[in-house]
């Protein structure tokens, strides 16, 4: 079955969202790349009433503040660490790239293929996979890791 032929020109003059004449059932608000922008935006934070017990309808109950922007905040940074490992994983495939391809050009297009194939910046799953393929690679991959750590480590003067 093929779909109703619309005519743009007499829709464009019409309100985004308006039912069309002649009841073919066609919808403009997907005809035009702009549409998004005219629709009603949620807002990422909003104050909401609160409810609460039966006691607490008597007292007039409250208002809250309910904010959807993502992420939880937590009493542990692990996810933070994990943020760092992988970063710091990443640049040291990028260190470990530039040294190969100086020293070492057939091993450079070996992990340079890897690298396009595997994501670096899963520092975990990027590690298991390449010790599994090359074991040295995988060593110096992880001893420059710690060096790039180290040396950001001095460089801030972390105190705790």
């Amino acid at each position: 079955m093929m779909p109703a032929a619309v005519d743009v020109a007499a829709l464009s003059n019409r309100r985004v969202g308006a039912a069309p004449s002649g009841g073919s059932g066609v919808s403009t608000t997907s005809l035009f790349a702009g549409d998004w922008r005219r629709r009603a935006r949620r807002p990422s934070c909003s104050v909401r009433a609160l409810r609460q017990g039966r006691s607490s309808r008597s007292r007039g109950g409250g208002l809250g503040i309910v904010c959807n922007l993502g992420g939880q905040y937590e009493d542990t940074f692990d996810d933070v660490q994990l943020q760092l490992m992988n970063y710091f994983t990443y640049k040291a495939v990028r260190t470990v790239l530039t040294q190969l391809y100086e020293m070492n050009p057939p091993s450079y297009r070996w992990f340079y293929n890897f690298v396009a194939v595997n994501k670096p910046t899963e520092g975990k799953l990027f590690l298991r996979a390449l010790s599994k393929e090359r074991q040295e690679l995988a060593e110096r991959v992880m001893i420059t890791r710690l060096h790039l750590y180290g040396k950001w480590i001095k460089d801030r003067n972390f105190e705790m």
